[in-house]
């Protein structure tokens, strides 16, 4: 599936979008009858993904010619953006998350308020299947990853390397609080993987897909696009999950901020938000928002989001990051 939340860059990825600022990112330019004064440049990541159909219409009603333009994965497209602040490449940004919200806002990089769309919910997904071949019953709980009986079964993305990762080390965080490092450590000990995105975690690692290791940090929606027969051959660990935002906002030194807001408005649309479901596998923002059936009993949300604020993530990741990396490097 094409999935909204692929391999998401992070730290590691500003000294390479440092070198290429100065390039021109993959855009896709759609159709329009808009003068050239009410176009407006939508910096997204590579995953953005509504119907065609629908920014035809936005682009109809409205009079502005909306272009789309990609830069990498939701991390890339972050530090991008603090790259080339004096400099945007465009008029609104989508896609900056929970994870760098901070630091995206703390660099001046929005011109305003960042405004919510959508929310994912990065969790422990458990290969039910392979546990039932293999009758061994499956884990419940962060606590059960470094036990013996998990040993070699767990992959994850990394926490510098991707938006899931990050996402799955401040869950670690706001579980253990200060002893977090001891849980990463047993967590290494006991055999954990860590890969650099999602896209080889879950696609190719996770045995659900076709890999050795039926455990991997992905998202709670996943199980409901795996039922068969009126079943899921996989479950999402509610207790695990971290609540992660996405956002919009206008860029500082837009060329036309004025119709890059009416674009942020329409991304929290009820047209819009009834798309993101299905179209980019996300919870929408707005309230009362119907979401696919099969979500209620397959993809349901989690009661308790673990959560760490953005104040604590801006004044901690450089450091917490850096010793995850000295950790999980041996």
């Amino acid at each position: 599936m094409n999935r909204a939340r692929a391999a998401l860059s992070a730290t590691a990825v500003l000294l390479a979008a440092t070198a290429v600022a100065g390039c021109g990112s993959k855009a896709a330019t759609t159709t329009s009858t808009a003068p050239a004064d009410h176009k407006v440049v939508l910096v997204t990541h590579d995953s953005f993904d509504l119907p065609k159909a629908l920014l035809k219409r936005f682009e109809k009603s409205s009079g502005i010619d909306v272009q789309l333009t990609t830069s990498g994965d939701a991390g890339e497209l972050a530090s991008k953006l603090q790259v080339t602040k004096d400099d945007p490449l465009g008029d609104a940004a989508y896609g900056i998350d929970t994870t760098f919200q901070a630091a995206v806002t703390g660099a001046g990089v929005i011109d305003g308020d960042l405004s919510p769309i959508d929310v994912g919910y990065v969790c422990v997904n458990v290969d039910d299947a392979w546990f039932t071949s293999h009758h061994q019953a499956p884990p419940t709980s962060l606590d059960d990853l470094v036990k013996p009986a998990y040993k070699d079964l767990f992959v994850t993305e990394g926490a510098t390397t991707s938006s899931p990762g990050m996402a799955f080390l401040l869950a670690t965080i706001g579980t253990y609080g200060d002893g977090w490092q001891d849980y990463w450590r047993q967590l290494v000990a006991n055999g954990a993987k860590v890969d650099s995105g999602w896209t080889q975690a879950f696609e190719k690692d996770y045995s659900a897909s076709g890999g050795d290791r039926p455990v991997v940090v992905s998202y709670n929606t996943d199980p409901s696009y795996g039922v068969k027969n009126g079943q899921p051959s996989t479950h999402a660990l509610l207790n695990t999950c971290f609540a992660d935002t996405e956002y919009a906002g206008v860029l500082t030194g837009a060329k036309n901020p004025t119709d890059a807001q009416k674009v942020v408005a329409w991304l929290q649309s009820a047209a819009v938000q009834k798309a993101l479901p299905t179209s980019m596998y996300v919870y929408p923002t707005r309230a009362g928002t119907p979401l696919p059936g099969s979500w209620k009993r397959f993809a349901p949300v989690p009661g308790k989001p673990i959560e760490v604020s953005a104040s604590d993530i801006a004044a901690n990741r450089r450091d917490w990051t850096t010793t995850w990396t000295d950790i999980v490097s041996g």
